[in-house]
């Protein structure tokens, strides 16, 4: 049964609690799938997002560090984010490897999607591998503070290990590269 389907089924109201130009916030009424009562369900829906997993021709990779307001903590990560209105995923991809990171791919491999937290947002995440990188110069949004760091696939693996690649979508990006890799 189609997902949207299903929870129509259950749900009873339905409103925006809050809007931004990111996200909105969505407050449910729902019917309780066991016992008929009815409950609260609060959700975020965004459009989506991207991350790029870039390689370069030597096999280094390109990650960002960049500082995460909520934790008050630098994050090292892969170039991603929401996708812009109008994009579709690659598009959006293409954009913030060039805005994060400063490089444009010549041969782009979608790696595959996930949803970073199923229970809390509508967020689809696609993942793309870009290959044959070219400087073109970062040029982040007003919001970014950001500086780009070239790991090995070792130096990726320790900075996992050590706790310094602490971001959850990076980690799952990593398993995408994982499973492309032994795939070849």
């Amino acid at each position: 049964m189609d997902e949207t389907i299903k929870r129509k089924r259950y749900e009873l109201s339905t409103r925006v609690a809050y809007h931004n130009r990111y996200f909105q916030v969505t407050h449910d009424r729902y019917r309780l799938p066991r016992d008929g009562g009815e409950g609260d369900y609060y959700f975020v829906e965004l459009p989506g997002s991207t991350m790029i997993v870039p390689q370069l021709d030597d096999g280094r990779f390109v990650l960002v560090r960049q500082h995460r307001y909520p934790w008050s903590r630098s994050s090292l990560e892969f170039p991603g984010g929401g996708i812009k209105h109008g994009l579709d995923p690659l598009d959006n991809a293409r954009e913030e490897l060039r805005e994060e990171a400063g490089y444009a791919a010549s041969d782009w491999r979608r790696l595959g999607a996930f949803a970073p937290c199923n229970g809390l947002t509508t967020e689809m995440c696609h993942v793309f591998l870009a290959r044959g990188l070219s400087q073109v110069g970062v040029a982040p949004e007003p919001t970014e503070d950001l500086s780009v760091v070239l790991l090995t696939r070792d130096e990726l693996e320790a900075a996992i290990g050590s706790g310094e690649l602490w971001d959850g979508q990076a980690i799952c990006c990593v398993a995408f590269l994982d499973r492309y890799q032994g795939s070849l």
